[in-house]
């Protein structure tokens, strides 16, 4: 959705890597209005479309797809693509209809511009279920490829909304990835209580004044489902108000 930074700029560097010397990259730029619930920050989402366009053609960007509202979504417009497994946890839940936007949308990009491969980050791991799940069930011809999270040196998941951080708001918000750790470290120790994983991330996160809880969740990784025990295919995910910030945050125990 732009406001481009380290992260988005990792993402197309594996997809420099995987097109090879006779392939193009090509970078969607759009912020999707479908996506956003009607008190969520779209008309404040950061659009820095030159600063976006220089960094792309600084990491080898053969063609930037940026169209406007009105091209996707012309008068009338009527017909949604919706996966109704994957996305009604986590933020399905929370957000009801934002995976109805991201699969919409997504699917279009994918039929305009025809890639045999998709980079995407798992920052956002239920967007990556959910939108496997899509090309899955729909038979689409694209190989879809996922990063991992790139962060700040503290270990907060990059992401643009970032920047809507508070300096106090900002020093706190690395309680997240801090308390994905200290479960994991639980885990590894021996503890397989999903239950008992999520007391100790609840409570990580509580030490911090400034946090409000949206969801914590331990799951199947791959269905997303509620499990009774957590094992190597486990992800733990979370959303985290800041404010109006909302951050999100996920582990894979392995």
């Amino acid at each position: 959705m732009g406001a481009l930074h380290r992260g988005h700029t990792t993402l197309i560097d594996r997809a420099r890597k995987l097109a090879g010397p006779k392939g193009m990259v090509v970078v969607s730029i759009f912020v999707n209005p479908t996506q956003f619930g009607p008190k969520e920050d779209f008309s404040r989402y950061p659009r820095p479309f030159a600063t976006d366009k220089k960094l792309c053609a600084e990491h080898g960007v053969d063609v930037i797809f940026h169209p406007s509202a009105t091209e996707i979504y012309p008068e009338g417009f009527s017909t949604y693509v919706e996966e109704t497994e994957v996305s009604k946890f986590l933020c399905g839940a929370s957000r009801p209809g934002h995976f109805r936007g991201v699969c919409t949308v997504v699917n279009k990009l994918f039929q305009i511009v025809q890639p045999q491969i998709a980079v995407f980050g798992l920052k956002d791991f239920q967007q990556c279920a959910v939108i496997r799940r899509m090309v899955r069930d729909l038979h689409l011809p694209v190989r879809i490829v996922g990063v991992e999270t790139v962060r700040e040196s503290d270990g907060l998941a990059l992401s643009s909304r970032n920047q809507y951080l508070s300096p106090e708001e900002r020093t706190q918000a690395p309680i997240l990835r801090a308390a994905l750790l200290a479960a994991k470290k639980a885990w590894q120790d021996g503890e397989t209580s999903p239950a008992r994983l999520r007391r100790l991330i609840v409570q990580k996160i509580g030490s911090a004044s400034l946090a409000r809880i949206d969801y914590v969740e331990i799951a199947d990784a791959d269905s997303l489902h509620s499990i009774e025990r957590a094992d190597r295919n486990t992800v733990m995910a979370l959303a985290v108000f800041f404010g109006k910030t909302r951050l999100i945050d996920n582990l894979r125990l392995r």
